[in-house]
């Protein structure tokens, strides 16, 4: 199998699926949750009925000035209810308003988040990735010190970045079209599902790293390119396994789990897929074109 000789392809596939995300983030943005923007979140649930839609819940609060209501059901009889900031009495007003409407209503959670803590908690979100991001490069550079020349240990650890960020881009790009189309949006639960797609990531890009360092050890003379394909082969069988048990319990968590954690899910998901692609198609084939770059640079001799 020729996976890294063919890795234009895999280049152009890549722009394919990030490019329409990173203009959906340029021209619509991440839909923020009250984590990020501040407001009220109040979940109510309607014991007398069996089913509440979101309009029944809705009409009567717009009528009575509530606004900026974005409102969805995790169940049959459980309405999320995600406003601008409201202070006590504005919610005990609402609770009123949809009794009156809609029999029995009882509080299941209510929380509120000032504009000071969610500005907080997004530099907080931005440091998060951009540390990690900083650590991994030296732990791989660190871990591959040894590494035969001409290899060179800090292109395996930007390489491992430069896939991660990669997979980073392509979750917030998917989310930024399904906020601007579905109204989905991110919270924290959402940057938490995107340092663990990182870390797996990561660590599925350093087993296939780390094989490239074993076989360059036992055939120093073999060239770089044929090294690096044939250690993306020796592994694809382990990191495609390895992904697949991964996808089968979190379809699971996304039938069968809560509503609170849905979209947490469907992040991992999808984070899984694109992290196992870059790792077997993406990650190696960088380090092999910026090898080859580095080499004909040095002999300064175009690349064939």
């Amino acid at each position: 199998m020729k996976i890294i000789q063919r890795r234009k392809i895999w280049y152009i596939l890549s722009l394919v699926l990030i490019v329409p995300g990173l203009l959906a983030v340029i021209f619509w943005g991440l839909k923020a949750s009250i984590d990020f923007t501040g407001g009220t979140l109040i979940e109510l649930e309607f014991p007398q009925k069996e089913k509440v839609v979101t309009a029944d819940v809705r009409t009567p609060l717009e009528k009575e000035g509530f606004s900026n209501l974005n409102i969805q059901n995790t169940s049959d009889n459980i309405i999320l209810i995600r406003t601008v900031q409201l202070d006590k009495e504005r919610v005990v007003k609402a609770k009123e308003i949809l009794a009156e409407k809609l029999g029995e209503v009882k509080e299941l959670r209510l929380e509120t988040i000032g504009p000071t803590i969610s500005h907080e908690l997004t530099k907080k979100a931005i440091i998060s990735v951009i540390v990690a991001s900083i650590i991994i490069v030296l732990y791989v550079a660190f871990a591959f010190r040894k590494v035969p020349r001409p290899a060179n240990s800090w292109r395996f650890g930007v390489a491992a970045v430069v896939a991660l960020i990669h997979d980073a881009l392509f979750i917030i790009g998917v989310f930024a079209i399904l906020g601007h189309f579905f109204g989905i949006e991110v919270d924290s639960l959402f940057i938490t599902a995107v340092l663990t797609i990182i870390g797996f990531s990561v660590n599925d890009t350093i087993v296939v790293f780390d094989r490239i360092r074993e076989n360059l050890i036992k055939h120093p003379e073999e060239d770089f390119e044929e090294v690096a394909n044939a250690s993306v082969v020796q592994t694809l069988d382990r990191s495609i396994n390895t992904s697949f048990t991964v996808l089968l319990v979190l379809i699971a968590l996304y039938l069968f789990g809560g509503e609170s954690i849905k979209y947490f899910i469907l992040a991992l998901l999808m984070g899984v897929v694109i992290g196992t692609y870059s790792s077997i198609f993406n990650a190696s084939a960088l380090l092999v074109s910026w090898e080859n770059f580095a080499r004909n640079r040095a002999t300064k001799k175009p690349e064939a």
